[in-house]
């Protein structure tokens, strides 16, 4: 049985401590044992669904099968199934299309989970806090490793400087992590932007370029792309654009010869490449520290560069309304020299 998310656990706890008087008279269908049967405190308490069947909505659309939604719920998927009916009913809309391979979100579901996902984590949250001594002025950030260590790490100072009441607890990982079950208020992801339950702030001021010790260059100049064809190459692996897909956008076929080194990690590359070992095709946002004690030249920088969203701040649209957050994201803006649209 997978671990359920603490999402699933705070919002499955408060289910089953709601008392009945705050439950919500939701349909006037006597057959339906889910919702009927519930009264309400006044005339003018709002109408809402019980907490289990938000919970289920929200891990059905979240891994896209009801089997898996109900693992993580700790439930069978007949229980889920029923929940997802009985809101469906309660609304009056559809909110999946079911086929054979699980289930996908109709465009009432897509605008219901963006709704309803930043009210359960910002009620997990919120119960999480109510419950732990973690001050509510630490501000808890993950970022991609070669970010978190080459951008990111050199300007905390800065940060601490212009903001001393808030505390950083920085985590450093290649996975997308889940917010509430990692305590996590702004994740920097490295990839192409796929999040539409969170908001996303994109990095637009990075380029790739071509990369590479003085040394090497003094010895025999790159003027275009073809110069590179026989020099010692090194392979970024997790990175967005790479030498195949560069040379083809010069008109450029990448000869078979293998790589001089290939690295998985952004910041091994930018050693590597500040040693002399070979010419690196990096980001130059990531490289600035290089760039700037001159370990690290651009080859033809406007020739041979190109433009790249690689880096992108994602969390959930509650955390917009928290003051650190707030507060970091137009620390960023600062630093990166450009706006974010709220």
């Amino acid at each position: 049985m997978a671990q359920k998310s603490l999402d699933a656990e705070k919002i499955s706890a408060l289910a089953n401590s709601v008392p009945a008087v705050f439950e919500y008279k939701l349909l006037e269908n006597k057959n339906n044992k889910e919702f009927a049967g519930m009264s309400t405190p006044s005339d003018t308490a709002p109408t809402l669904p019980p907490l289990r069947a938000i919970q289920a909505f929200e891990q059905t659309a979240r891994f896209g099968n009801v089997a898996r939604a109900a693992e993580a719920l700790d439930l069978t998927p007949s229980a889920v199934s029923h929940q997802l009916a009985n809101l469906e009913a309660m609304i009056g809309r559809q909110l999946f299309v079911r086929n054979a391979r699980g289930v996908t979100l109709t465009p009432v579901g897509e605008q219901y989970l963006k709704e309803v996902s930043g009210l359960l984590h910002s009620l997990a949250v919120a119960t999480e806090r109510a419950s732990s001594d973690v001050s509510l002025d630490c501000l808890r950030l993950h970022s991609s490793p070669s970010f978190g260590l080459l951008w990111l790490m050199p300007r905390l100072e800065a940060f601490r400087l212009t903001h001393p009441d808030i505390q950083i607890n920085l985590s450093c990982s290649y996975e997308s992590l889940h917010f509430s079950r990692d305590k996590i208020d702004v994740d920097i992801r490295h990839g192409v932007p796929n999040w539409p339950s969170y908001e996303v702030r994109t990095v637009r001021n990075e380029t790739f370029a071509v990369l590479a010790a003085p040394k090497l260059l003094a010895r025999r100049p790159v003027r275009e792309a073809a110069d590179l064809l026989d020099r010692d190459l090194i392979l970024s692996e997790a990175t967005l654009l790479k030498w195949p897909a560069w040379f083809a956008q010069h008109g450029l076929a990448r000869p078979e010869n293998p790589y001089a080194l290939s690295f998985d990690r952004s910041y091994m590359t930018l050693e590597a490449a500040s040693h002399g070992l070979g010419f690196a095709l990096e980001s130059s946002l990531l490289a600035q520290k290089y760039l700037a004690s001159g370990e690290l030249v651009e080859v033809s920088p406007e020739s041979l560069s190109a433009p790249v969203a690689a880096h992108h701040l994602v969390f959930p649209k509650a955390h917009s309304s928290f003051p650190r957050v707030r507060r970091f994201l137009e620390w960023m803006e600062g630093e990166l020299g450009h706006g974010f649209v709220f």
